[in-house]
Parts: structure tokens; C-alpha cells; sequence
């Protein structure tokens, strides 16, 4: 921050810290429990956090997320204003996960994947994830400082991945893996690195070899598009034919009923869903115009077929193209 760059943290232990104060383990805890204990945690956590940064003259501000401020186009853009503001002030954002209020349904997932949506939404530069081990190994356990295509690389890399480290841990280098291609395609170059090192953010900064570095996508997709991609969580799938899945990746159309097999889960009209082919594999996600119910009585059938059948049309497409996001 002396140098004039900005810095926004986003930060686990809440838990953690809670567990470490109660003087409790984190075995078989209850949701309940484990929402309590993070709302003790995460004041001694923010303490800490302020104490570091006064004496470099800096506060911090502490915002606390959940999927569903994700989901809500208005209070996403929200995040971002409040952000941008606390920079202005010159304090550091300290985001987290509101672990004392989320819930499977509401939770973002974890601090990698959360990590890469505030580096999206506010057009971060650089997004650095640190943690206990050097950065990506290969199959010789060597460690391999750079990747050049991530988003085309990431697959063949997962192979790589042998779970999550410590026990108050979250995640493993597959999810590190997964907020990378995200941030990529976002335009930001990322680096994993070994947290523990002293002077590693300014090393990574200063182009000294560190970690592992990713280069950002060239071919970035449009904001609102990102959004869509990854920020949301797929409430359910609508599987395709092979001619509906060459008409959206190969010709960039709408996805039509005529091309839909079924549907997989619960959803409402605006949900945010995968669409898959044949082969199960997800190729695009978007906003549904229909239920999984409509779709169901819809599907296989012309776009003029649809009133006939609910009694009722808004649209002629399930998922238009401009809500349409393809990620094969």
C-alpha cells in the first residue's frame, strides 16, 4: 500500500479462531455450533487484522458475504461501490465468509472460489492465493512456476491435485485451480504461493519467481456474462441434443425447447442453470426463462408449440443467447 497499489484481503479463520479462544476442536460440530463459534472468531479475527495494519497507519474494514449477495445483480454491484470506497479511504477491505449466518444453501463454497469473485467484481489486476506449500506440483512433485493457457490447462492440472491440506482448511489446490480459470477468464493474472514466506507478496509484485504464476485469459467475457458464469451456483441442468449443443457453441444461438432432452433438479424461471449434452458434460450455464416443471411439459417441442402446451408463453427461448454463457 506505501507503493500506492491497492489491496483487498479476502480471509478464512474466523472458525478457527473461534474454536482456538472456546478452547474447542472442530469434531463433530453442529451447524449451529459452528455458526456460534465463527461469530466469536471472526471479532478476535478482525482485532488481529486491525491491530497489523495500525501500525502501518492503515484500518481495515471487515466485509462479511454470503452466495446470496452474489445472486442479486444490485446488491453484487453493491459490493463493489462499498469496496471501491473503503480504497478511497485508504482502508483495506478484509472479506470472509458470514460463516455465523450461511448455511449449504447460501454458503459461497469456499475462500478460493470467494476470492475469485471480488477479484472479478472489482476488476482486481493480480489476484495471489496463499497457502501451505509451495504452488502447483507436477507428477515428479516438482514445482511448476508457470502455466500460460490456464483456462484450456486446468483439467489436465486437477489431475495433478491431492486434496486439502490443513485440517482448518476448506479447500485443496482443486479449488485454487477452479478460482484461477474463473479469474482468468476475467482478464487477472494469479499467482499460488507459500503464505508462509516472509516478503511474498511484494516478491510475487516485483516479478520474482514465487509459486505459481497463471497468465489471465486473453479472450475475456463481458461483465454481466462473468456474473452469470461464476458467481452464481446452478440451481439445476437442462440436458441438450447434439443438434442444439452445435447450434450454441458453433453458431452462438438461443437455446430453443426443441433441442431439450429433460431437466435435472428443482428450478424457478431466472435461476441460473448448466446445460448439458449427451455425455453429461457441462457446456453452457444461463439464466432459464422456465421452470424445470414448464420445461418438462415443453421440451422436444417447436418454440410455437409452447402456448398450446402451458397455456401461456413469455418466450420463445428457454435461454437466450444474450443470458447464455458458454464454458465447454
Amino acid at each position: 500500500m506505501g507503493r500506492g497499489l491497492e489491496v483487498i484481503v479476502v480471509s478464512s479463520g474466523a472458525i478457527g479462531a473461534g474454536l482456538g479462544l472456546l478452547k474447542l476442536d472442530k469434531k463433530r460440530r453442529s451447524l449451529s455450533e459452528q455458526q456460534a463459534v465463527a461469530s466469536v472468531g471472526q471479532n478476535h479475527l478482525m482485532d488481529i487484522y486491525n491491530e497489523c495494519f495500525n501500525r502501518k497507519g492503515y484500518t481495515a474494514g471487515q466485509i462479511l458475504l454470503t452466495q446470496e449477495d452474489f445472486n442479486d445483480r444490485r446488491r453484487f454491484l453493491n459490493i463493489r461501490y462499498t469496496i471501491n470506497t473503503l480504497l478511497k479511504y485508504k482502508a483495506v477491505p478484509v472479506v470472509n465468509e458470514n460463516d455465523s449466518v450461511s448455511t449449504e444453501e447460501i454458503k459461497c463454497g469456499d475462500n478460493d472460489r470467494l476470492s475469485s469473485l471480488v477479484a472479478d467484481l472489482t476488476d482486481s489486476d493480480m489476484l495471489i492465493i496463499l497457502t501451505d506449500v509451495e504452488g502447483l506440483y507436477d507428477e515428479n512433485s516438482r514445482l511448476i512456476e508457470h502455466v500460460g493457457e490456464t483456462t484450456a490447462a486446468v483439467g489436465a492440472l486437477k489431475a495433478l491435485c491431492r486434496g486439502k491440506g490443513s485440517d482448518e482448511s476448506t479447500g485443496g489446490m482443486a479449488t485454487k485451480l477452479e478460482a484461477v480459470r474463473n479469474a482468468a477468464k476475467a482478464g487477472i493474472t494469479c499467482v499460488i504461493a507459500p503464505g508462509r514466506r516472509g516478503n511474498v507478496i511484494t516478491d510475487i509484485i516485483d516479478g520474482r519467481q514465487t509459486g505459481t504464476r497463471f497468465e489471465a485469459s486473453e479472450r475475456t467475457l463481458a461483465a454481466r456474462k462473468r456474473w452469470i458464469a461464476f458467481s452464481l451456483k446452478p440451481r439445476g441442468a437442462v440436458k441438450i441434443d447434439e443438434g442444439a449443443e452445435k447450434a450454441l457453441v458453433d453458431r452462438n444461438k438461443s437455446l430453443l425447447p426443441g433441442g431439450i432432452l429433460g431437466t435435472t433438479g428443482a428450478f424457478s424461471d431466472g435461476d441460473v442453470v448448466d446445460v448439458v449434452n449427451k455425455d453429461e458434460r457441462v457446456i453452457a450455464r444461463g439464466l432459464s426463462n422456465y421452470s424445470s416443471e414448464e420445461i418438462e411439459k415443453i421440451k422436444g417441442k417447436r418454440s410455437d408449440r409452447i402456448e398450446g402446451e402451458l397455456g401461456y408463453k413469455d418466450y420463445d427461448e428457454v435461454i437466450h443467447r444474450d443470458n447464455l454463457v458458454i464454458i465447454k
